[in-house]
């Protein structure tokens, strides 16, 4: 990608050049004007270079996402069959009677779980095992609210400066 300050240099000459050009020929139309600042500068060529790596970085982002929910999954799936594998044998173990399985690479030893918790009713716990939370913001429904319209104390919507739209297709 290019440097910033190369295409901010560029964006200068550009605006020097079109200040001038509009100064020279009052009458200029805005086509005439663009076509021929494109033949005096560089800078629409730089911008689409900038666009193009920004439309790559972002294939290259959507297909990493892909890979990764792909990779969740696969993990997923491993997870899952090791824990299933590992309940199978410890059931076997139990039917056959056996507390110990020893091998020449690894042991295995059935061992009593560790109490649970289990909550029959939180209503009934004492007030010592409730932790308070503090309030957290509702950002979606504050901003739908301004949106709509609502004027909220300690909030306002800001008005934002100007994004670029790439289309692609």
């Amino acid at each position: 990608m290019l440097p910033m300050h190369t295409l901010r240099s560029e964006a200068v000459r550009y605006q020097a050049l079109s200040e001038a050009l509009k100064a020279e020929f009052l009458a200029i139309d805005q086509e005439t004007l663009t076509d021929t600042l494109e033949g005096l500068t560089n800078l629409p060529e730089m911008l689409q270079a900038v666009v193009r790596s920004s439309l790559m970085d972002e294939a290259l982002g959507e297909a990493l996402r892909a890979r990764i929910a792909e990779m969740r999954t696969r993990l997923e799936r491993l997870e899952n069959g090791y824990a299933a594998k590992r309940t199978l044998v410890c059931q076997i173990m139990e039917e056959a009677g056996l507390d110990r399985l020893l091998t020449e690479d690894f042991t295995v030893s059935r061992r009593p779980c560790q109490p649970k918790l289990e909550v029959v009713n939180e209503s009934a716990v004492p007030q010592i095992y409730l932790v308070p939370q503090p309030p957290r913001l509702d950002r979606a429904g504050l901003l739908a609210a301004l949106k709509a319209g609502q004027d909220v104390a300690g909030a306002r919507l800001q008005i934002g400066g100007y994004h670029i739209q790439v289309r692609t297709k």
